[in-house]
């Protein structure tokens, strides 16, 4: 029997050196709150938020991996791929590829500040 469920990935954790710091990285860059949760595990952590029924994950206070060798979190853009990548860059991360046309939508891949890879995608 092949196990097919409707969300394969179920969530998702990046490790961030300064939760501060991050959550105003990815406030500003996606244009949202990330929410602060301090009863959900030993650290306090930032969720992304989504709508009901949606996945996301969170940001955690811990050790990122060498600057890009870690996996590739793929996150939605809220307006134009060009305009998240401008702020993605203004915030402090680097966009480290052109954008790449798939049948879904566009995307491109960046660094944040902490070295976590980072896909941007606009549907």
């Amino acid at each position: 029997m092949t196990f097919i469920p409707d969300h394969f990935t179920v969530w998702t954790e990046i490790p961030v050196s300064d939760l501060d710091k991050a959550v105003a990285f990815y406030n500003d860059v996606f244009q949202t709150e990330l929410t602060r949760i301090v009863d959900m595990g030993p650290n306090e952590i930032a969720m992304f938020p989504v709508r009901d029924g949606g996945r996301a994950g969170h940001l955690y206070p811990g050790k990122p991996p060498a600057r890009g060798s870690g996996a590739t979190i793929h996150l939605a853009c809220p307006d134009t791929l060009e305009d998240t990548m401008e702020r993605f860059v203004r915030a402090g991360g680097e966009v480290i590829s052109d954008p790449v046309a798939i049948p879904a939508g566009r995307f491109a891949y960046g660094i944040d500040p902490d070295g976590n890879s980072i896909g941007l995608f606009a549907a």
